[in-house]
């Protein structure tokens, strides 16, 4: 895993500073701090920072064809490197080095940039080809791995984090409406945008074919889950091949020339794909678990009861969280707001995972993969009653009593009926986007500032998590809100955390249940088998039945948290009246202060539990802090934390 970087003008003879491509390199040196490499010539320009995982001493990049006339810059693992390898081998390909990057150069040459298709496991890369003039971007089928995209009519940059583009002299900073409100909503940037306006994402599963002529050219989808249910197998039969795929995954997942360990909760996804590991690895596999002093956000004894079933050499360690000092330092890595709190205990992690090794597994992907989510069974419930309940009930009714009915947290549970309410009178799409707001409305345009309102023109951070719910079978309540997860979620929210989390320490994340051949196979299979009377992942925990102890296949989900209420009534408070109430403070033109201060001193009173939109409010202020106001954005001249 490494970063990339680079630049490809209008002007085929323009020549590229060497100085500025170096600077966009070390913007990213976190990601590789092994090696870096370039190639400019008139008019391109590729960067690479190099974490050295396959082929140690062979493997620098740019990695080039015999020729010299294909280059590529690499960001990611190919996992069915060696069988491409003897397989271009076979049509007469010469590769000099043993690395998983080259085999791309010499796909290219045979598949041009359908080559994307052929390639199992996570990449961004950057591909020139001399003689056609083309410049090739591609993304994985999920979007494990980033890839930033700035255009104008001069040139086009690409980087693996926002940072590196912010590097190029002259680049003018500002926010984007748009994006600013979808991250208000759900916490995250999603979709193509980013925080800053004019830099982009490449979408997960697309390419983009360039040349100097056409730098405004279109990306082209070459992937898409499809959720289509097979109803000709048994519960039975998808167990035998739940069982079989991930057990070949996480083997492919284990390659490598630097040893390899695990993240390890005790929760089922990653104690899965512990069990699977044992199994194929030839030494003991190291594993890695963090816990806090706080019973309710520790799974230290679940992750030590399955590291001594399976003999793993295990790490963990205890922690007290510096909150002020930790959200300094993820603001600082993250490069954009990113207001999930579970980045801290995963920075944490990561960084412990980095003392022993290079290379983790991860459980990420199974709940997206066979649905593990506890709103999955409540929005299923939600479902059966929408069914029940005439429409002009739900609208006329319903959706004016949600409205009224008061955000009320000291009320009993079984009062605090708003979302409910207002989930019922939604059709099915809509009421998931409901569920996944962070903030809802109105009080997220009541939160915006006035001028950046009157630019949104009508946006709806909904509309992503719609478009994704939509494209699954019409009535699979439950394959809708998987589609949209693995659309919207999985990329903006849970891959970014792991990346920038475990980049910051130079660390590589793979998460074998996010290979594209088990989530295809998880997508055959009907959601009666996934979500079954109430119980989540119920396929899941019986393909797992035989090898994991059943206290850890049935005891609930838990999952990263942290007591971001009580501390920012705590040792937060005087950070966030610094950074969110100072009139003077970093986003008082994003932010309307006054209704930001008659939440925070609610929250306070306990009268209203609206932590994670405060917590989201202080992110954005430290975050602003540091990238709106001119301050140097280099990363590599301090390495917070590491």
């Amino acid at each position: 895993m490494c970063g990339i970087a680079g630049m490809i003008f209008a002007d085929r003879q323009r020549p590229v500073d060497p100085v500025v491509l170096a600077g966009m390199g070390d913007a990213i040196a976190h990601r590789g701090p092994d090696a870096e490499g370039y190639w400019i010539e008139p008019g391109i320009g590729l960067a690479h920072r190099r974490l050295s995982i396959i082929d140690l001493a062979g493997g620098d990049q740019p990695v080039a064809n015999e020729d010299g006339s294909v280059q590529v810059v690499f960001n990611g693992e190919v996992y069915n490197y060696q069988s491409l390898r003897r397989e271009l081998q076979a049509k007469g390909h010469q590769l000099r080095t043993h690395s998983d990057t080259e085999v791309l150069v010499h796909l290219y040459e045979e598949h041009g940039p359908e080559l994307a298709t052929r390639l199992r496991g996570m990449f961004a890369f950057a591909l020139w080809d001399r003689a056609a003039r083309k410049l090739l971007l591609a993304r994985d089928r999920l979007g494990i791995k980033p890839l930033y995209i700035y255009r104008d009519v001069e040139k086009l940059l690409f980087a693996s984090e926002p940072i590196a583009i912010l590097a190029y002299p002259g680049f003018g900073r500002s926010v984007d409406p748009a994006a600013l409100e979808d991250y208000l909503a759900l916490g995250m940037v999603s979709g193509t945008r980013s925080i800053f306006r004019g830099i982009r994402q490449l979408a997960p599963g697309h390419t983009l074919v360039l040349q100097a002529e056409r730098l405004g050219a279109a990306p082209r989808r070459y992937w898409q889950l499809c959720l289509e249910a097979d109803e000709t197998r048994t519960a039975d039969d998808w167990q035998e091949e739940i069982q079989a795929k991930l057990q070949e995954t996480v083997r492919l997942h284990l390659l490598a020339d630097v040893p390899v360990g695990a993240f390890l909760s005790g929760g089922l996804d990653s104690s899965a794909v512990v069990a699977a590991a044992s199994d194929s690895c030839p030494t003991s596999l190291q594993t890695f678990s963090i816990g806090f002093h706080e019973e309710a956000f520790s799974e230290l004894p679940h992750a030590r009861r399955v590291a001594e079933q399976f003999g793993t050499d295990h790490v963990e360690e205890i922690l007290t969280p510096d909150a002020a000092r930790l959200v300094d330092e993820l603001t600082y890595f993250f490069d954009e707001p990113f207001a999930d709190p579970s980045a801290i205990p995963t920075y944490l992690v990561a960084r412990l995972a980095r003392s022993k090794v290079k290379v983790v597994l991860s459980g990420d992907g199974g709940d997206e993969a066979f649905g593990g989510y506890s709103r999955y069974a409540h929005d299923l419930r939600e479902a059966h009653w929408r069914s029940l309940l005439p429409r002009w009930l739900r609208r006329w009714a319903l959706g004016p009593l949600g409205r009224m009915w008061p955000k009320a947290d000291w009320l009993p549970r079984a009062l605090r009926a708003k979302t409910r309410l207002t989930n019922l009178a939604l059709d099915a799409a809509s009421a998931y986007a409901n569920t996944l707001s962070l903030c809802r409305m109105p009080l997220r345009r009541h939160l915006l500032a006035p001028d950046l309102t009157r630019q949104l023109n009508g946006h709806d951070p909904g509309d992503l998590i719609r478009a994704g719910f939509d494209s699954a079978p019409a009535g699979d309540a439950l394959g809708g809100m998987l589609a949209a997860d693995v659309a919207v979620v999985l990329p903006d929210d849970f891959l970014v955390k792991v990346d920038r989390a475990s980049m910051a320490h130079g660390l590589e994340v793979r998460p074998p249940l996010l290979d594209h051949e088990l989530l295809e196979l998880a997508a055959r299979i009907p959601s009666r088998w996934k979500v079954r009377q109430g119980e989540s992942k119920w396929i899941f925990k019986k393909a797992c039945g035989k090898v994991l102890p059943q206290d850890i296949i049935r005891r609930p989900k838990q999952g990263f948290d942290m007591p971001i209420d009580a501390w920012l009534r705590g040792p937060l408070r005087p950070m966030f009246e610094a950074s969110v109430l100072e009139s003077q403070g970093p986003i008082r033109d994003l932010i309307d202060q006054s209704i930001t201060r008659g939440l925070f001193w609610s929250h306070l009173a306990g009268t209203v539990r609206q932590g994670k939109v405060l917590w989201s409010l202080l992110i954005l202020a430290r975050w602003a802090e540091r990238f709106m106001s001119g301050s140097s954005i280099s990363k590599s001249a301090c390495m917070i934390g590491t």
